[in-house]
């Protein structure tokens, strides 16, 4: 099962949510691989995994690797691996622009390593660049991070608009797994009309899981470590573990033994 972490509006909790998700996966014995497909780097960093003389994804999807065990490497999570980006990828959309393929290179590569993982969870950028839609051809599966926020629904429809061209030229499989609220404080007004708000807005869309404002979730990464090893105790770590638990619902996935 290959899923896209994605949100075009930056601030949304895309890179927790693919970063603790994946670890949550991985801490109920499934094999995960997270790919970072945001030229920040954030969900390398936030694990605490370097890549080493430039390689990582940039160089798989340029073809500076052809094969993608090249570029994997281990994090200090038990089943968990990473593909690791680094600042070169801020120029994957110029590098990629002649080649031939170009929206489905991610997809191609990945096909010879799917069958290893129970999970792949792909972290992207917060635009729909090249990028973003190489990681749409890849997915079967789309996750949306929302910020209970105001202007929360602003790009919405774009977004849908990119998954729905995506999914009618390159990837007929595509589907929207949940949208998944972020940044909940039940003690806000502004919150709790927001979350009745995109319920409305998106029905059964929404995930029943809501991640909660939590100031472990900020710290974990500069420990470089998901919540679930930073602070097994906090609200973060629950409310990941609940997202963990229903996303193999969803999914129809078993947990290995």
């Amino acid at each position: 099962m290959n899923i896209a972490v994605v949100n075009q509006k930056g601030g949304c909790g895309k890179t927790t949510t693919a970063v603790n998700l994946s670890a949550c996966l991985a801490d109920r014995g499934l094999r995960v691989l997270l790919i970072d497909l945001d030229p920040q780097a954030n969900t390398t960093l936030g694990l605490g995994v370097e890549a080493n003389n430039g390689d990582g994804i940039h160089s798989l999807l340029v073809g500076e690797k052809e094969k993608v065990r090249e570029v994997i490497a281990a994090t200090g999570v038990y089943n968990l691996d990473i593909i690791p980006a680094t600042l070169r990828l801020s120029g994957a959309d110029l590098d990629l622009a002649n080649a031939v393929g170009r929206e489905s290179i991610l997809k191609n590569k990945l096909g010879k390593v799917t069958k290893e993982y129970d999970f792949i969870i792909i972290d992207c950028a917060p635009s729909l660049s090249l990028l973003t839609v190489n990681a749409l051809s890849a997915a079967d599966e789309v996750l949306i991070p929302i910020q209970t926020q105001y202007y929360a629904l602003e790009g919405m429809k774009l977004l849908f608009e990119t998954i729905n061209i995506v999914k009618s030229r390159l990837n007929f499989e595509l589907s929207v797994l949940g949208v998944l609220p972020t940044f909940y404080d039940q003690r806000t007004a502004i919150c709790r009309d927001v979350l009745r708000g995109l319920r409305s807005y998106f029905g059964p869309r929404v995930l029943k899981t809501v991640i909660r404002v939590n100031t472990k979730l900020a710290e974990a990464p500069s420990a470089g470590e998901p919540i679930h090893i930073y602070s097994a105790g906090s609200r973060g770590a629950r409310d990941y573990g609940q997202l963990a638990e229903e996303i193999l619902a969803k999914t129809g996935n078993e947990v290995s033994d």
